[in-house]
């Protein structure tokens, strides 16, 4: 209710967006970054005509495209919102591949709530959005003063708002959102600012033209009392239309070519870090097809997406060191129809955690790569090592987790992550393996490879532990204890049927991965045996104590997950059955 004249005003003259055809490409977009004023936006979507009385009464109900917070289950929603602070760094997204990639005038509007100011996500967003000079880009910043138990950390102080948006670099507009000629005046105004960002701050009252709950604490999500009496006492039953403007000219879509494969390949026996081959793969890839994007935080000459940006500058886009705003620009671009490829540490994408579990409610395609994975990236110390990422990675829906050990499987993985809808995650390695698969040998998702066979026991690993086990299989070897050794390259979705092949065709499985014993390849494991009621010895090897600087070698023996360690495990099961 407090940003209704908003919205109203925004509909009325401003909106560019043609309704029957929601995939138009010079439609402007519209973003509830308050994602809990969802009846607002389905108001707007009946005052235009594009749903009905029947839909909009449907709200919230089971079977409703009428969500509680707003899904792509409608076609004029680009993200799910509701997480606060993940709408306005989206909608920088979105602005970037209006400006840089489609190059198109298409504007972005973004109504964010009072509330969600304090998120730091939304810093993120001005400091980035400025720095881009996305004048595409406008704010529009419901400011109610209340929040969900009291009020906000700044109230109506309006000048504090125009302070920080000014200090970060935007064009802030101060009006009464209540006053319709104020908040034309702003929209106008915003749509004629060049260089920079608006956000236009609206002073605003929550519950507006209802006595009993305007401007009231205890309200906030709560049906009204005595709905007849509100609704006289807001003008009474009537059947607003708005008429919204469509885009205007001509559109031209821009053609995405796709070349024939020419990814990079290396000779067996040579040796690369899979965070190399990554980017090398991404490089090639980015010439094969016009839709891939990179974006790095700040960090591209650890993960090697700096060759796709000597490559290809114009899709490159450097986020800093805002993994949060990074996530959400993926995100946005993607709408778009973009391929983004999102890199940093593995250790830092848990900061941006809930954006990635927002994308997949978002029905995103995005691909993410963590490098320096593990104890094994060595001295850097614990701060730098990824040890939660599979866990949580394999958590989130539509997810796709990939684990390569060697520089032929990390390229073609890449290639088909371009391919496959939902999150997708390649964890990379910091340090040099050698490469043990042929140029030509093929890793589909969902699969896995055997590269040696036995009969005693099982070993199964990926990435590091993927070396670390066929180093103890040639040990085993010697002491005439046969062992299988399975690459889980892809650890979600896993290859069932192979894993509890192996646990019934040996005596016991051992599990070694460098990560926490908590949710990963192990877990993945004894979830796949678990399904099929297949009663093996399973011994999980992985990092169980807080990891220190140190050499590679020492780190992972430390942990006990390498060679040794595995063939002390697989000796000890080889004669348990």
């Amino acid at each position: 209710m407090s940003a209704a004249d908003l919205m109203a005003a925004l509909l009325d003259d401003h909106l560019r967006l043609d309704f029957e055809h929601p995939d138009h490409v010079g439609n402007d977009h519209l973003v509830f970054s308050k994602g809990h004023a969802s009846p607002l936006l389905y108001a707007c979507f009946k005052a235009v005509g594009a749903i009905d009385d029947d839909e909009l009464l449907s709200f919230r109900s089971f079977g409703s495209r009428m969500e509680g917070h707003p899904t792509p289950a409608l076609p004029w929603v680009d993200v799910a919102t509701g997480s606060l602070g993940q709408g306005l760094p989206i909608g920088v997204g979105m602005a970037l591949a209006a400006k840089n990639l489609n190059q198109l005038p298409y504007r972005v509007w973004v109504l964010c709530g009072d509330s969600e100011m304090a998120e730091g996500s939304i810093w993120e967003a001005f400091e980035h959005a400025a720095h881009e000079n996305l004048d595409n880009l406008t704010a529009i910043i419901d400011i109610n003063r209340l929040g969900q138990t009291g009020e906000t950390m700044h109230g109506w102080d309006m000048t504090s708002y125009a302070a920080r948006a000014r200090a970060f670099g935007w064009e802030a507009i101060e009006i009464d959102g209540h006053d319709l000629e104020q908040v034309e005046n702003a929209l106008s105004r915003a749509e004629g600012t060049h260089g920079r960002p608006v956000a236009i701050l609206a002073r605003t009252k929550k519950g507006k033209g209802v006595r009993d709950v305007e401007d009231q604490l205890g309200a906030h999500g709560k049906p009204l009392k005595n709905p007849a009496e509100a609704i006289e006492e807001l003008g009474g039953r009537r059947d607003l239309r708005v008429q919204v403007a469509k885009p205007g000219g001509d559109w031209p879509r821009r053609r995405l070519e796709h070349k024939d494969d020419g990814l990079p390949r290396y000779q067996a026996g040579t040796e690369i870090a899979t965070r190399k081959a990554y980017g090398e793969a991404l490089r090639e890839l980015g010439t094969l097809r016009q839709d891939v994007v990179a974006l790095d935080g700040e960090v591209s000459n650890s993960t090697f997406s700096e060759l796709f940006r000597a490559t290809h500058p114009e899709r490159y886009f450097e986020m800093y060191i805002s993994e949060q705003q990074m996530l959400a620009a993926a995100v946005g671009m993607q709408v778009r129809g973009w391929r983004p490829f999102a890199s940093t540490f593995a250790a830092f994408l848990t900061r941006a955690y809930d954006f990635v579990r927002m994308a997949a409610v978002s029905r995103a395609n995005i691909c993410l790569m963590g490098s320096h994975a593990g104890v094994a990236i060595g001295e850097d110390g614990p701060s730098q090592m990824g040890l939660e990422d599979l866990a949580s990675l394999r958590a989130v829906h539509s997810s796709t987790v990939l684990y390569p050990s060697d520089g032929n499987q990390a390229s073609r993985l890449v290639e088909l992550m371009a391919e496959r809808d939902g999150i997708c995650y390649l964890r990379t390695s910091r340090g040099a393996a050698p490469v043990i698969y042929d140029p030509e040998e093929s890793f589909p998702i969902g699969g896995c490879k055997v590269p040696r066979d036995g009969t005693d026991v099982t070993l199964i690993g990926a990435g590091v532990t993927l070396h670390e086990a066929l180093r103890a299989a040639d040990t085993l070897r010697d002491e005439n204890i046969s062992a299988r050794v399975i690459d889980l390259y892809s650890v979600k979705p896993l290859d069932a049927e192979t894993v509890r092949r192996a646990a019934t065709e040996t005596r016991a499985v051992v599990t070694a991965e460098d990560h926490r014993p908590e949710g990963g390849l192990g877990d993945a494991v004894l979830g796949a045996l678990a399904e099929d009621g297949t009663a093996t010895p399973v011994r999980k090897l992985a990092v169980s104590s807080m990891p220190a600087s140190g050499k590679p070698a020492e780190l992972l023996h430390e942990a006990g997950i390498d060679a040794t360690a595995i063939a002390d495990a697989a000796r000890e099961l080889a004669g348990s059955r």
